[in-house]
């Protein structure tokens, strides 16, 4: 039987050997098959680290009434934004205004007699030899009681000249005051929980995410450094990018039941893109890899022994399969250390139907043009968005 099998063998490849000859006689050459090419250039590998973020205000502050009273006017409109020391609220200040008043008499009371008590010890010291120094003595405490008495008199009148500012409500800082919390007419009181309103701070404002503690040594590092860590952050989709930062913080300790670091970065928010409780995509720069050798990941084809790519002769339009060595990947290109050289051309679409020595019509993508798994072509510059940093 493995006899008749070889005979078959042999007749085969007779048949293909005789005929081939004489297809290309008739003038049939050989189909070129129709692929997408790029070419290796250097440039530079920005690598990130993605995280999912949380947007922070800078500042949160619940605006609460330090006196007991009635709320009589309210001065914001929901939503406004407010300058620090602008006024919000009014308290009604009667009774402090009355009570300051019975204080502020009590001083003048006060006064009087400490002057009185210092008239008379200035009489009894000018005429020393005709009183005893026991009526002596009487007057200076009478002049110190009576001076203690004016002292704690103008604390009472400052304590309620205070408390009669703090009947007047204003904004601590500059930020957008919330929903009011209450209404006008409602009496209110210092320990409120709820308070009259909450007023956040969003320019600039801040996005805490967290990273793998693996990442912890990278991190240190290019915090150590002069320069700051940019933060580029996106919208839930992951292909809008809504503002450009620094990393400001990173967390003192390891969260041990995540095994990750907590850190947090500061935008300028001018435009109000970044909103306080937002989830966003956040995407930090840790290296960025000067002058490799970079080409489409697209390229790139894994055997059992290595990576190898088809890469384009010019001189007859032919492949040659070549194995090279690869480092690290990102936005749809792959650094290449061995076996490529700039200036090459490597097929990136049409793989599945090539092999070494097979004739191909290379074209280049167009800008736009919708390259392998719906990514933009080599000829447009590739857009940023959240990806995972891999080690290739």
């Amino acid at each position: 039987m493995w006899i008749t099998a070889a005979v078959f063998l042999l007749a085969g490849a007779a048949l293909y050997y005789f005929k081939k000859p004489a297809a290309e006689a008739k003038g049939h050459p050989v189909r070129a098959i129709p692929v997408t090419a790029d070419t290796a250039r250097t440039g530079d590998l920005h690598l990130y680290l993605t995280a999912l973020g949380s947007v922070l205000p800078l500042n949160t502050v619940t605006i609460r009434s330090r006196v007991e009273g009635e709320l009589k006017k309210i001065h914001f409109v929901e939503g406004q934004e407010v300058k620090a020391g602008e006024l919000l609220g009014e308290i009604d200040p009667r009774a402090y205004a009355v009570a300051l008043e019975q204080a502020q008499g009590q001083l003048e009371r006060d006064t009087a007699v400490l002057t009185n008590a210092k008239l008379d010890l200035a009489r009894y010291e000018q005429a020393e030899a005709a009183v005893t120094q026991q009526q002596l003595a009487t007057a200076r405490a009478t002049v110190a009681q009576y001076a203690g008495a004016v002292k704690a008199d103008q604390g009472v009148v400052d304590g309620y000249t205070l408390q009669l500012s703090y009947c007047r409500i204003t904004s601590p800082l500059n930020g957008r005051v919330g929903l009011k919390l209450v209404d006008e007419g409602n009496l209110i009181h210092a320990s409120d929980s709820t308070g009259l309103a909450v007023i956040i701070q969003e320019r600039p404002i801040t996005v805490a995410f967290s990273l793998p503690e693996d990442t912890l040594p990278a991190l240190r590092k290019n915090l150590g450094a002069s320069h700051a860590m940019p933060v580029q952050v996106y919208g839930r989709s992951g292909q809008e990018a809504l503002a450009s930062g620094t990393v400001s913080a990173l967390d003192n300790q390891i969260d041990t039941t995540t095994g990750t670091v907590r850190l947090k970065a500061v935008f300028e928010n001018d435009d109000n893109a970044l909103f306080p409780n937002q989830f966003v995509n956040v995407r930090l720069l840790v290296e960025v890899q000067h002058d490799a050798l970079l080409i489409p990941l697209s390229a790139v084809q894994i055997s059992n022994q290595a990576r190898y790519v088809f890469v384009v002769n010019k001189e007859d339009q032919t492949v040659s399969q070549r194995t090279i060595i690869t480092g690290k990947s990102e936005d749809g290109l792959i650094a290449v250390s061995e076996g490529l050289s700039a200036g090459e051309v490597v097929v990136t679409d049409g793989l599945d139907k090539l092999q070494d020595g097979a004739k191909v019509m290379a074209r280049e993508a167009k800008p736009g043009e919708k390259g392998p798994g719906g990514g933009k072509g080599p000829g447009e510059k590739r857009k940023k968005k959240p990806a995972v940093t891999k080690d290739s």
